[in-house]
């Protein structure tokens, strides 16, 4: 099986390329080597490595500056999809595209179905709705999108590795307890995309009577809820517990409204995720033990360039 990764560089991307099963020829291309909102340039990267199947992991993820950056967004989100679509059509590949949970608007306090209406309240959710609405035009059953949310890994920037140098160098935080949705360890979301490519290059994933002449849509994330407070007290516990902080600081529970920023996000945004695991054969972890796992790797990395 030959899979052509976008987005290389980005924490998804890096993870992918670290879990690989045997038996796949994998090419990752990053903005240097393929910039996904020049169209010919994706049909010809496609056409020139015939890819079995394309995961699209490149987007626009600055959500604060995509406020005032629309058309850089939707250069990426949207049309950048769709030319990657448009070339798997040509091609005959299958793609894999990766979307988000801001799609919705985080009015509802149960987790989001896959096929509910979605309402996105800012512009990088509208720009990355855009793109799977542009998947499925092209596409339709010639493809997946996954849905995911707060993705953090060992490599890249994201938030646990912001709040570790935070815990270190500040006497206290304040942090966003009204903003509530589910942790995703990119290890994670990459395994759960290798054992959905496994299914479609051997012809057995399973084709849900719902989706028929439309893309399906899966929702991954790990298991359990949290807020980015919850989230914050957790990395501080573990750090001090694996010996990457030596002081504990107050962290102090704040509404969204006492730090605003250009962006408004939903307030609840957990996704359901039983289609996915029923799908790829797959249970989801809790974010905890996965953020546990995650700060491990970290420790050993700290260890590695101490002795160096």
């Amino acid at each position: 099986m030959k899979v052509l990764v976008t987005g290389k560089g980005g924490q998804l991307a890096w993870e992918l390329d670290q879990t690989k099963p045997e038996g796949v020829e994998l090419v990752s291309l990053g903005l240097d080597d393929l910039d996904i909102t020049q169209q010919a340039a994706v049909q010809s990267a496609v056409n020139l490595h015939r890819p079995d199947i394309v995961i699209n992991a490149a987007a626009y993820t600055a959500v604060d500056k995509a406020e005032t950056d629309h058309t850089t967004a939707y250069a990426v989100n949207e049309l950048g999809a769709r030319y990657v679509a448009q070339a798997c059509k040509q091609q005959g590949a299958y793609l894999m595209h990766v979307s988000t949970d801001f799609v919705f608007s985080g009015d509802k306090t149960i987790p989001y179905q896959v096929d509910e209406p979605t309402k996105p309240i800012n512009v990088y959710g509208a720009s990355k709705l855009a793109g799977d609405i542009a998947v499925n035009d092209e596409l339709a059953e010639q493809a997946l999108i996954v849905r995911t949310a707060w993705v953090y890994s060992v490599n890249g920037n994201n938030f646990v590795k912001t709040m570790l140098r935070l815990m270190a160098d500040k006497p206290e935080l304040g942090i966003i307890y009204d903003q509530v949705s589910t942790p995703t360890w990119a290890k994670g979301l990459a395994l759960w995309l290798w054992a959905m490519a496994a299914k479609q290059n051997s012809n057995s994933m399973i084709k849900d009577p719902n989706w028929r002449g439309r893309t399906p849509i899966y929702h991954w994330t790990d298991a359990g809820v949290a807020s980015w407070y919850d989230f914050a007290v957790a990395i501080q516990e573990l750090a001090i517990e694996k010996g990457l902080l030596d002081k504990v600081i107050p962290i102090k529970a704040i509404e969204a409204s006492a730090y605003p920023l250009p962006a408004a996000r939903p307030s609840f945004s957990v996704i359901d995720k039983q289609s996915a695991e029923r799908a790829s054969g797959l249970n989801s972890i809790h974010w905890r033990q996965q953020l546990s796992t995650m700060m491990d790797q970290l420790a050993e990395l700290k260890a590695l360039s101490t002795k160096h």
